[in-house]
């Protein structure tokens, strides 16, 4: 006996057919005695439909209002859902995010799951139900419901894993494991067995899709390992886990990761004392704009005025805009300038740290790609470069060539 949490992606969900597909799939596994909490997405394109239906009405962004429309979009899957297994003659029931106990804090359209209290879940799971969590929302304290940004299924279902102790948390999608690179973009791609959830976190925070960042550190909080694996085959998939059980040649470069959302903006003008990046960084945290690369310069040796340049999340690009404009007319800053035309590419790996020529090696591949590199930053296990949106696919492509042909692959690790 068993308790496991299985996610649906959109792509999964998408017409009544494809939900009785998944029922099919589920009850061909169950095995005696093993309970099943199904956590699913919106069906399809269905929340970018409401977003465009919100777009009709206004274009201010009305966060909370937009968040109890799109919380329905998940509704309409879980309800669809358990009526699929009742029509095959097995007692199921839809819970929405907060009916789940998920408790949502931060802000509308980016909030985190902050506890999970799966009372209800438990209860039903032992009335004999298989029971469908709505993902991607949850509550906030004053009652409201947000949802949870980009990926939130997957944090839901982690999280629900981790609360009720599950022996595993099963994410279904359209790929088939985590890949050295996006084989949607990249030829000859490798798709890992395991990997440790430190490497999935960095790939996931630097665009890598097939996780979102938060599931990640969640399944690291809780000590529960990830299946990532294909809603359409029986193959395994990747298994993100603490510690990588198999007996596999040491890496140096595990991924290659790519983030074609990324924003530029130079602020430009502010006076080198003290204190001045924090009056720029901690309103942009008051707003709930998350910041990546950050690169701060002085102008010359003999000027008091130093020029801050950072990337964002182009989602959030309208607020930055409007915190920075409102600065500028202040006069707390003298310039601000916008490119959202931008990407990251970067290389992710434990093998990484305190080897030397990797960075050499992924500027070389770029170079002779005729890639031109904005912004570089370094983590112990990461490398990432800005460049521009339109070299993305040629930029991963020769980075993952360069580090995954077999003799490219031997020299970078002697």
């Amino acid at each position: 006996m068993a308790l496991y949490v299985k996610k649906f992606g959109g792509s999964s969900v998408a017409t009544p057919e494809k939900m009785l597909n998944i029922a099919n799939r589920v009850l061909r596994d169950r095995k005696p005695g093993d309970k099943i909490v199904i956590v699913v997405s919106a069906m399809g394109d269905s929340t970018d439909d409401l977003l465009d239906l919100a777009a009709k009405v206004s274009d201010v962004n009305y966060a909370r209002e937009r968040d109890m429309l799109l919380s329905t979009g998940e509704q309409v899957s879980i309800a669809l859902m358990a009526m699929t297994f009742k029509k095959l003659g097995v007692p199921a029931i839809s819970l929405t995010g907060p009916q789940a106990g998920i408790v949502a804090g931060g802000g509308y359209g980016k909030a985190t799951i902050d506890d999970v209290k799966p009372d209800r879940v438990f209860k039903e799971l032992e009335a004999g139900n298989i029971v469908i969590v709505a993902g991607f929302q949850g509550m906030m304290p004053n009652g409201d419901i947000a949802t949870l940004g980009r990926g939130g299924s997957d944090a839901t279902a982690v999280a629900l894993a981790g609360a009720m102790h599950a022996d595993m948390c099963e994410i279904f999608t359209d790929v088939d494991g985590v890949y050295s690179a996006d084989p949607r973009h990249v030829t000859g791609t490798i798709k890992m067995k395991e990997i440790t959830n430190t490497e999935m976190l960095e790939m996931a925070r630097l665009g890598a899709g097939v996780m979102q960042p938060r599931s990640v550190e969640l399944g690291m909080k809780y000590h529960i390992p990830i299946h990532v694996r294909s809603t359409f085959t029986d193959e395994e998939g990747t298994i993100i886990r603490e510690v990588c059980t198999m007996e596999t040649r040491d890496d140096t470069v595990r991924g290659v990761a790519q983030d074609a959302h990324a924003a530029r903006i130079a602020v430009l003008g502010l006076r080198n004392i003290p204190g001045v990046a924090y009056k720029i960084f901690s309103v942009l945290a008051e707003n709930n704009i998350t910041v990546d690369m950050i690169v701060q310069s002085v102008r010359n040796s003999n000027d008091d005025k130093t020029d801050i340049i950072f990337t964002i999340d182009d989602a959030d690009l309208s607020d930055a805009k409007r915190v920075l404009d409102a600065m500028r007319d202040e006069g707390k800053v003298e310039e601000v300038i916008y490119d959202d035309d931008t990407a990251k590419v970067s290389v992710v790996g434990a093998g990484m740290l305190g080897r030397p020529g990797v960075a050499a090696r992924m500027f070389g591949a770029l170079g002779r790609a005729g890639v031109n590199i904005d912004i570089v930053s370094t983590s112990e296990i990461s490398i990432s470069c800005l460049i521009l949106r339109k070299d993305l696919d040629k930029a991963v492509q020769a980075i993952h060539c360069l580090l995954y042909t077999s003799d490219a692959a031997d020299d970078l690790t002697r």
